[in-house]
């Protein structure tokens, strides 16, 4: 009973403190049922099992060397997607190798040698056909088809290396959707790159914080899409319209997140509307 009673507490002291939605009634969200939009497919699962389904859905086909960007996190209190959750995917179903590049700021993977140190202590090197480091060796540039703000794109010197691209993420905001938009212009216009999201532990703070703020609303599920700004319109969607999203709700509109998914579709990366297709 005593242990029962311990992991009520446990779970109880986990949510008893979110923050209520107050936009979560009367929302209007980006779904259509215009057959004409990006499709977005929404798994409530999440398990090794139910990432492979939700990129199935997709009928994405890979071909040729397959790199997934995953993020290798900074410290094993950030919330980066764990080896054992991406293995089926990863190793198993793509036999893709992990790609990532060192970080701008100066965190624990902003060299090569501790940027690699970090991904094998974290278990990463097992669960992939190798780990490819794209900018030891240097860089390349993209050019930026459109932007208002930028002209070009750097990006690691291995990132040619490699035919199609799985971009594994655990949901959080990012900047700059003009460079974005450049990488998936190379990968022939898009193309070349399917996009998987993960809604789970979804904290006011960026996986780059080595210490972040607990997660005070649920988890959601895994979303994939071949569209990445529907992807992520439906991601922030899901979060406006949960009761207990308030904190997330509030850290997006701090930081202009909607903004960049504006930006996003005004340069032509892709579609804000969307349908969902939910599977089991």
């Amino acid at each position: 009973m005593k242990k029962i009673f311990a992991l009520l507490l446990i779970f109880v002291s986990a949510f008893a403190f979110a923050k209520p939605n107050p936009k979560a009634q009367g929302y209007k969200t980006h779904e259509t049922k215009d057959k004409s939009v990006p499709v977005v497919y929404l798994i409530r699962d999440i398990s090794p099992e139910a990432l492979v389904k939700v990129y199935q859905a997709t009928g994405y086909k890979t071909s040729g060397k397959v790199g997934v960007k995953v993020s290798t996190g900074e410290s094993e209190n950030s919330n980066y997607l764990r080896p054992a959750l991406i293995k089926n995917l990863v190793k198993d179903e793509l036999n893709a190798t992990i790609v990532e590049c060192n970080t701008a700021y100066g965190g624990g993977r902003s060299n090569n040698i501790d940027h690699i140190k970090i991904a094998r202590n974290h278990g990463f090197l097992d669960v992939a056909n190798g780990f490819d480091l794209q900018d030891a060796e240097g860089y390349m540039t993209l050019p930026v088809k459109g932007g208002e703000r930028l002209t070009e794109n750097y990006v690691g010197s291995h990132f040619a290396d490699y035919d199609t691209y799985l971009i594994l993420s655990h949901f959080k905001g990012h900047a700059m959707a003009e460079a974005a938009k450049s990488v998936c212009d190379y990968m022939q216009g898009g193309r070349g790159i399917v996009c998987v999201n993960v809604m789970n532990r979804i904290s006011v703070d960026c996986d780059c914080d080595a210490n972040p703020a607990e997660p005070d609303m649920h988890d959601i599920g895994i979303l994939a899409s071949l569209d990445p700004v529907a992807l992520d319109q439906a991601c922030v969607d899901l979060i406006y319209t949960a009761s207990d999203g308030g904190s997330v709700v509030e850290r997006i509109e701090s930081r202009n997140g909607n903004h960049t998914l504006e930006h996003a579709e005004k340069i032509g990366f892709g579609s804000r509307k969307y349908r969902l297709m939910e599977i089991k």
